[in-house]
């Protein structure tokens, strides 16, 4: 059965001098009578996320399952918006938010505990969220890293959370901000691109990758309020800047993973 992929909201990858704003790709996939909510963004993107369902005749409670591609703040602190529905976590990503490195800033102290009073389900490689749509592993970005492969009407569609960032990652095939393992980072970029028709990034409009070039599906929009573009100070530059590329220490990753407590 072909399912849809319907674009709630956005992912961009534009950063600021004085922080990232970290604004990720948020998708509900459509088939039969069920609705799956992949990744939900940050708590500044919640007025919009619902705003967005709005707009489409529903409900938080419309939504029957949310999958969560990693653990990073600006991709799961609006879980509880549908607190209702089970949350589908990589086994390891559950557990590495319960004991995340020191060094790892988009892994908060906190986030395991967030998801005290989430209805966490387990879930790997393979496992069918419903006929047509199913958990693919890209573990490298995080340590529990998935993605979601899709059947749909424009052939198989992969949402990919931040194991490929932006569309030029799928030429560059390196992960430009690794927390877990570059090598298997690498090899996720490799199983997207081999399987995927059309992609659907965690920072970035979705594309396909036509003759070595890429060719976007859908188009760059954005507006920014609240400042105008005479706004003395104001400047624009393309460096993007994320500090690290391969975190400090994520040879120790492994024995957090093992190490850590989930509150019973």
């Amino acid at each position: 059965m072909a399912l849809s992929i319907d674009v709630l909201m956005e992912g961009y990858g534009f950063n600021t001098s004085v922080g990232i704003v970290g604004f990720c790709g948020s998708f509900l996939i459509e088939g039969g009578d069920k609705r799956v909510l992949v990744d939900t963004a940050h708590g500044g993107r919640r007025v919009y996320l619902q705003s967005q369902l709005e707009a489409r005749g529903l409900k938080p409670t419309d939504i029957d399952a949310v999958v969560l591609t990693h653990a990073h703040w600006d991709h799961v602190q609006n879980w509880d918006v549908f607190a209702h529905a089970p949350i589908l976590f990589h086994p390891n990503e559950f557990r590495y938010s319960h004991n995340p490195h020191p060094n790892d800033w988009a892994t908060p102290l906190w986030t395991g505990d967030s998801f005290r009073q989430a209805k966490v389900q387990e879930v790997e490689d393979g496992y069918e969220i419903m006929p047509g749509a199913r958990i693919i592993d890209m573990i490298g970005h995080s340590p529990g890293s998935i993605g979601v492969e899709v059947e749909t009407n424009d052939g198989v569609a992969i949402i990919t959370g931040d194991a490929l960032h932006f569309a030029n990652v799928a030429l560059t095939r390196q992960n430009p901000l690794v927390f877990y393992n570059d090598d298997l980072a690498t090899k996720a970029i490799e199983r997207v691109l081999d399987r995927a028709d059309v992609i659907y990034p965690g920072h970035d409009q979705a594309f396909r990758v036509v003759n070595d070039k890429i060719e976007y599906v859908s188009k760059f929009e954005v507006t920014l309020t609240a400042i105008t573009a005479d706004r003395p100070g104001l400047s624009f530059s393309a460096t993007q800047s994320l500090g690290w590329r391969v975190m400090p220490g994520v040879e120790d990753v492994d024995g957090l993973v093992a190490k850590a407590k989930i509150p019973g």
